[in-house]
């Protein structure tokens, strides 16, 4: 009897040892968390700098997609490995070596403007590092984070990472505007010390971010790329969501210099775009934690169909804006919408993917979803030069159509229940 109540007890203790903290109480997860709100602010900061620095040097839209089409280029050709090395290396390691990393590489073009030789080359160069450093930085992150909490609390995990970048754009555009109209130099210090935050974070984790290494990780690298590709392959449901923000990432990718261009037109300031997207950042945080309240009483076919075709419906009225109001409103409704299908889709994601795949299937996902970016950037970036918004903004609608259309008459996406 006593030996069957000690069993009890010590039941009730592994079970008590086993429960996962909240997520506001994960100390580990707070400081990756919190880390990545910085850096991510950072960036925002940098990224709005970016574009209007390169248009007052060179008044073209075109160099201006260019830059922002080399920081997505990397992952093309880089992630499928990085992926695989990711279930190999130290996650933690890489992340801190790529904050330092990005640290030095955006530190150079505050230090090139205070001595006066800032030059295009330098920008490209610094778009092509940081887009090469954000491949295995995002990668080692999004496979660690099973390791940093819960299973369970993976999909809250991921919309609350999803906010982030919300919050990123919240806190960092009109903070980028601000900044530039006190001096061009001071976003990119701004975001430099940002990255350096985020590399004292990761120091101060203690969780490790991956599982013992076994016995599998000395097989070829190409042998472990080629097991991601056939899982996701096999998986049709998986492979679906990819092509669509492949799709949607196409028409969408370049929205951020539309918005400037459309902004310029309409005589914005510099702090008046930083808070234009501040407004979009507020709208994308409710719109990530619109997500699983939706998810409650709609399908995840239901919520996609919405958000789909409202994008589309709503991307042709960007044309008809007349004033910076009007142009706030449109891309705050379109910032609302981006997040929702983004982390239903993530969520689903997650709990098909075997631990023991992480980095390699995200890899492979996304350089499919990522594939797109440096078309847009740079598509668009030639568009408004060359064929005006209207033409840019048009073309954007009939692909969001489409996309929407596509999704509305995939079977797979139509078997999804839950």
């Amino acid at each position: 009897m006593i030996e069957n109540q000690n069993r009890v007890v010590i039941k009730e203790e592994i079970s008590e040892v086993r429960a996962p903290l909240p997520l506001w109480r994960n100390r580990d997860y707070l400081l990756l968390w919190g880390g990545q709100v910085v850096s991510q602010t950072g960036s925002q900061v940098s990224q709005l700098a970016f574009p209007l620095l390169i248009l007052a040097l060179t008044h073209s839209p075109a160099q201006a997609g260019i830059a922002a089409a080399l920081r997505t280029i990397p992952y093309l050709f880089l992630s499928l490995p990085a992926g695989a090395l990711m279930d190999r290396w130290d996650r933690k390691k890489v992340m801190i070596f790529c904050d330092i990393g990005r640290f030095l590489s955006m530190a150079s073009i505050p230090l090139a403007l205070f001595f006066g030789h800032l030059n295009l080359i330098q920008l490209y160069l610094v778009s092509l590092l940081e887009g090469t450093f954000f491949v295995f930085f995002d990668l080692a992150e999004v496979s660690s984070l099973p390791q940093v909490v819960s299973k369970e609390q993976l999909s809250a995990a991921s919309a609350q990472n999803i906010a982030t970048y919300n919050i990123a754009m919240l806190l960092g555009s009109p903070l980028g505007g601000l900044l530039y109209s006190v001096g061009s130099l001071f976003p990119f210090l701004a975001d430099s010390v940002s990255y350096f935050c985020s590399c004292l974070s990761l120091l101060f984790i203690r969780t490790s971010f991956q599982q013992e290494r076994t016995a599998g990780a000395s097989r070829a690298l190409m042998t472990e790329v080629k097991e991601g590709l056939k899982w996701l392959w096999e998986q049709r449901f998986i492979r679906s969501l990819a092509l669509l923000l492949c799709g949607i990432n196409l028409m969408t990718g370049g929205i951020t210099l539309v918005s400037i261009v459309l902004g310029q037109h309409v005589h914005a300031s510099t702090v008046d775009l930083g808070v234009l997207f501040a407004v979009a950042g507020v709208a994308g945080v409710l719109g990530a934690l619109a997500a699983p309240l939706l998810h409650r009483r709609l399908s995840f076919f239901v919520i996609s169909l919405i958000t789909l075709w409202a994008q589309a419906l709503l991307a042709p009225l960007l044309i008809l804006a007349p004033n910076l109001l009007t142009l706030g409103a449109i891309l705050a409704l379109l910032f609302f919408l981006f997040p929702i299908f983004d982390v239903l889709q993530r969520s689903q994601r997650m709990a098909l993917i075997p631990d023991a795949l992480q980095g390699r299937i995200n890899s492979v996902y996304r350089l499919i979803v990522f594939s797109s970016n440096p078309v847009s950037l740079a598509l668009t970036g030639f568009l408004l030069q060359n064929a005006g918004t209207t033409f840019t903004i048009l073309l954007m609608t009939a692909g969001l159509t489409l996309i929407a259309l596509s999704a509305m008459l995939n079977p797979h996406m139509r078997r999804v229940a839950a």
